[in-house]
């Protein structure tokens, strides 16, 4: 949008100094709707007006603008913190989001006396030191038991205040009983090694081993030049506690100490930067802050908002920064660099890694929630999985339904883009076979399906699945050689045992993973073709039950008469029928209703 030199906001901007500093848009309404840091206030907020914006959003905000209120402050740095402080008390309408609205895991140092050691997802400002937060509940829980192994703190939440303990109102428990505490509510346990636990504690929840070693091989020395070699084999076992802890912690250099890492990746609406905390050549710390663009920011504008956010909830004060590319803002007494060579750069790309593989994860986890993406990725699985040369938008499946050969129906069931597609199912009438044949039956329905498709020029489906084995797919494959269409469609039949897909002309089955997405539409298909086949099935045999003269006996209703001939065919069958078979499918009483009305009709019992 282009702004003139009348625009109040315009003539506002030009007047602004050119110092470093931090600016607020407003509307009309008075409200805050853009936060911005600049190293030239007047340069960068006169650049707003100045120029045709390309991005709609951009220009929209411009529009809005009723009037600008700037904030001077001494150093670059400062206007870094204080624009972040600025978005998240405000959050204007057109500045970036914090996505990340999880409450992670802390490991609190309680500020009192004896101080408690515990997990916790609140931050309170009362004075303890909180470390973390940590990816992982696990992770926490386990920093935890092994300070536990280590150090005898309290767990229980007593006010052990000096009046208290003088008053002798607490007495040991069973925590002191089985070794996990050492009393010092009744002041077995002095303050000054308490405090020094506490201080090792510290120690390893900053990453910073070197001192609790130093410590624990002491305390071990003296004890054993006292001879308490007792003692001294506690201490050995202490050692070794943090031995294995250290061993599974990630080292990524002996030689790198106290640094920071960012690494930043970006899609259309959101960017993620992942943060590494580097002390003593382990990565004690890892963060990943998800921001969701508002307008076209620079990646330079995103990372810098995200490193200083990142450092302050993590309570970093590393001097030492490493970063994908420089974002043109300096902190006092950090250096920040983008590493080109040697461990701080496979250090920079194993941070890029996890990011990367974070929004990839990600990008995965939303395509599963969308309709139509999750379409698309079942297609084209389906696609590379039975190796086809398009997209099976339309699927058409045939499944044959008889007794013994009494009323021959079949179904063919069609689905489109991976679903059913109701209207579009038809049944068929078998009219040429006689008998129990399923081959024969495959090949009448498919050859009046697809010549009738071919008369009326309609489309013929992408794929065709065959309810059977090989026997019934040679059935089907030969009719479309029949009517030359068996290069345009792809033909599978699909065995009910093992589900097994054949296809035509290869002897050798192909086996699909239990949890395919592939296998569970085709079988969707199967069952569909199955469950309508067996319905029209019903229906026919139900008519035909109904005209059955049976029905005019008193007490023999449609179902009845419907498990007579089901079980035995015919009226003429059931003449050598004995009373306690006809009682077993519909009574005693029934039964001898039916042994009179056949005598009746001359069918002697």
């Amino acid at each position: 949008m282009n702004r003139n030199s009348e625009h109040e906001p315009y003539k506002e901007a030009k007047e602004l100094p050119s110092n470093p500093g931090v600016y607020q848009f407003f509307d009309k309404e008075g409200r805050i709707i853009y936060v911005g840091k600049a190293k030239n206030l007047r340069k960068r907020v006169s650049s707003y007006f100045l120029k045709n914006q390309e991005n709609r959003k951009t220009a929209i905000l411009i529009s809005q603008i009723d009037r600008i209120r700037h904030i001077i402050v001494d150093s670059e740095e400062d206007a870094l913190i204080l624009e972040n402080n600025l978005i998240k008390q405000f959050q204007p309408k057109y500045n970036i989001l914090l996505k990340d609205d999880k409450s992670f895991p802390w490991i609190c140092i309680r500020n009192e006396q004896f101080p408690r050691i515990f997990y916790t997802r609140r931050v309170v400002k009362d004075g303890s030191n909180y470390f973390g937060p940590y990816t992982s509940v696990f992770m926490a829980r386990t920093i935890l038991e092994v300070i536990k192994q280590l150090f005898p703190i309290r767990s229980c939440n007593l006010l052990l205040s000096d009046s208290n303990i003088a008053a002798k109102k607490f007495k040991k428990c069973l925590e002191y009983q089985i070794g996990n505490c050492k009393a010092p509510c009744e002041l077995l346990y002095n303050k000054s090694n308490y405090n020094q636990d506490i201080y090792n504690a510290k120690s390893i929840l900053s990453g910073t081993l070197s001192p609790v070693f130093g410590f624990l091989k002491s305390a071990m020395h003296a004890a054993s030049e006292r001879y308490d070699f007792e003692k001294a084999n506690e201490f050995k076992a202490k050692i070794q506690i943090l031995e294995n802890y250290k061993s599974k912690s990630l080292v990524c250099s002996a030689t790198l100490t106290n640094l920071d890492v960012f690494s930043f990746h970006e899609d259309e609406k959101i960017a993620y930067v992942n943060y590494f905390r580097i002390v003593d050549g382990s990565i004690v710390t890892t963060y990943l802050l998800e921001i969701r663009k508002k307008l076209n920011e620079s990646r330079e504008d995103i990372l810098s908002f995200c490193m200083v956010e990142i450092r302050r909830i993590c309570q970093s004060d590393s001097t030492e920064i490493i970063l994908p590319f420089l974002i043109g803002y300096n902190l006092t007494n950090t250096r920040m660099s983008v590493p080109q060579i040697g461990e701080k750069k496979k250090l920079l790309e194993l941070c890029e890694r996890n990011g990367k593989m974070f929004m990839l994860e990600r990008a995965k986890n939303e395509s599963l929630k969308s309709p139509v993406l999750k379409k698309n990725r079942v297609l084209e699985k389906m696609r590379t999985d039975l190796k086809m040369e398009v997209l099976p938008h339309w699927i058409e499946c045939f499944d044959n339904s008889n007794i013994s050969g009494d009323f021959p129906v079949s179904s063919c069931v069609v689905f489109k883009d991976g679903q059913p597609f109701k209207s579009q199912y038809r049944h068929f009438n078998v009219k040429t076979v006689q008998g129990p044949n399923d081959f024969a039956t495959m090949e009448e329905v498919v050859e009046r399906r697809y010549t009738r498709q071919l008369k009326e020029g309609r489309q013929l489906p992408d794929l065709i699945v065959i309810d059977g084995g090989k026997g019934q797919l040679s059935s089907a494959y030969s009719i479309l050689r029949k009517l030359g269409i068996e290069n345009k469609v792809t033909l599978l039949g699909i065995a009910k045992r093992l589900e097994e897909l054949y296809f035509p002309n290869d002897p050798i089955p192909l086996y699909l993973d239990k949890k395919s997405e592939t296998l569970k539409v085709l079988q969707h298909l199967r069952d569909e073709a199955h469950r309508f086949g067996i319905t029209f099935h019903r229906t026919k045999r139900s008519e035909k039950f109904t005209s059955s003269e049976l029905l005019e006996i008193s007490g023999l209703g449609p179902k009845s008469v419907e498990k007579l001939l089901v079980e035995f065919k015919s009226l003429e069958n059931m003449k050598s029928v004995s009373l306690p078979d006809l009682s077993r499918i519909v009574g005693k009483e029934r039964a001898v209703k039916v042994i009179d009305y056949l005598k009746g009709q001359g069918l002697k019992q």
